[in-house]
């Protein structure tokens, strides 16, 4: 799809992949606000879970669940926030976000009017993020160094 933001880019730094899905790190400034906001991407584009056959869409779901596990385990969150919207970009993916309850928007979604001012959190160390997941996932020929 040549105007699909999520084919023609990784959307971020790449933890792990394999050939049905990406996971990837969020940049910008929804990385500074929630570091460790992930998002697991199917590779091939479609825009709804029911596109997928079971099979797909039990691996789509193990993914999704090993990357909160991992999230939870590195930044270790007060909350973790998932969701599948796509209305934006109309190509299957999920957000998982890490919330703290003195967070901007807490307890609304991230993407609400702030209620208080942001708080720069450190960023997670991407390479317990990496090996959270291989423990989950395995180790794949398309995960980083």
């Amino acid at each position: 799809m040549p105007h699909c933001e999520l084919c023609s880019t990784p959307g971020g730094e790449l933890l792990w992949s394999d050939a049905h899905c990406r996971v990837i790190l969020v940049e910008g400034e929804d990385a500074v606000l929630y570091p460790g906001f992930c998002r697991v991407v199917w590779a091939g584009h479609v825009a709804e879970m029911s596109d997928l056959d079971t099979t797909q869409c039990s691996h789509l779901m193990r993914v999704v669940l090993a990357t909160e596990t991992a999230v939870r385990a590195v930044v270790a969150p007060d909350k973790i926030n998932l969701a599948s919207l796509g209305n934006v970009v109309p190509h299957l993916h999920w957000h998982i976000i890490p919330r703290w309850h003195n967070d901007s928007r807490y307890p609304r979604p991230i993407w609400a009017a702030a209620l208080r001012e942001s708080i720069n959190r450190p960023g997670p160390d991407t390479a317990r993020l990496r090996t959270a997941l291989e423990a989950s996932l395995g180790k794949t020929a398309h995960t980083p160094n």
